[in-house]
């Protein structure tokens, strides 16, 4: 099987370690970085180095190139960009995927596989969802600092989730916390719910994780939100566990005090922010539905 994994950042970096490691020298699969610029570079010469809390370990793919037309077919495809470069990074892919290749999106959000499904027609799309904290420390360089490092990946129906049980052993195999599922847009929605709401309001506000657990009137807010969340699900047919809320405010309570949201991160260094996969995703399907997102929209003005 040819794996490619496309964007070797935190989460592409963890997981496509992992399969490099356990694969790239054996004739069982065919592991391919997609990547850019420095970061390719340090990968090209060095491979790729991973801390991690499990141990630290240098992973050398395959190939590692930054053309990835000229990479051939892949069978599996993982993305692992960030929200606004998939269009772009789809689109260049699409030399590489038939009617054969499966493709797992691991990105932040709810509407990566429907957007993949427009610009890669030919491929079979799944859904995918990861909880891991880690980042590029430097060039050629992942550091995992913490999180489940679980990937969830799969459909909504039993009998297709079966067809790919092979990945599932794949994943396993290269000692990844994996899950193959039948209920993935649970699982995405979940997250969602967490992530949507506290990304946004940690964004607009420069409060972090515990400032906002601390503030009675602020974890109000994070709850509303949520159930703004709720309420946009269960209007799309999704309809999220009755505890869903509680447990998304216990986690939220668990980060450490000054823990920030990768919104909030990216908003102060000047990056570009997933606002659209996230806060305005929300806004404008609960704007259709007919769903009221008011503190959705009031924290969407204030990150325009």
């Amino acid at each position: 099987m040819r794996i490619a994994i496309v964007g070797i950042g935190g989460v592409g970096g963890y997981f496509g370690g992992k399969l490099a490691r356990e694969y790239a020298t054996s004739n069982k699969h065919e592991i391919i970085f997609i990547a850019r610029g420095e970061h390719l570079k340090a990968i090209q010469k060095n491979g790729l180095q991973l801390l991690t809390q499990e141990g630290d370990y240098v992973a050398w793919p395959n190939i590692a190139t930054d053309k990835p037309a000229g990479a051939g077919v892949f069978d599996l495809v993982f993305f692992c960009t960030k929200s606004y470069a998939l269009d772009n990074s789809a689109k260049e892919l699409s030399a590489c995927v038939n009617k054969n290749t499966v493709v797992i999106p691991l990105l932040n959000g709810v509407s990566s596989a429907e957007k993949l499904r427009a610009i890669l027609p030919q491929a079979k799309i799944l859904g995918g969802s990861v909880y891991i904290i880690s980042h590029i420390a430097k060039p050629g360089v992942i550091k995992q600092e913490g999180g489940a490092c679980k990937l969830t990946f799969g459909t909504d129906d039993s009998e297709s989730a079966k067809k790919y049980s092979n990945i599932l052993d794949v994943l396993l195999m290269a000692k990844i916390n994996a899950v193959l599922t039948d209920k993935i847009s649970e699982v995405l929605w979940t997250k969602y719910l967490l992530m949507c709401p506290l990304g946004s309001l940690t964004a607009a506000t420069g409060n972090t994780y515990g400032s906002i657990w601390a503030d009675p009137l602020l974890r109000k807010k994070a709850r509303d939100m949520m159930l703004e969340v709720v309420a946009v699900a269960k209007a799309r047919h999704i309809n999220l566990p009755e505890e869903a809320v509680d447990k998304a405010m216990e986690m939220v309570a668990g980060f450490g005090y000054h823990s920030k949201t990768s919104m909030q991160l990216d908003r102060e260094n000047g990056k570009q922010t997933e606002i659209d996969a996230l806060t305005a995703y929300l806004c404008e399907t609960g704007k259709g539905l007919g769903i009221p997102t008011p503190l959705h929209d009031e924290v969407y003005e204030q990150l325009k």
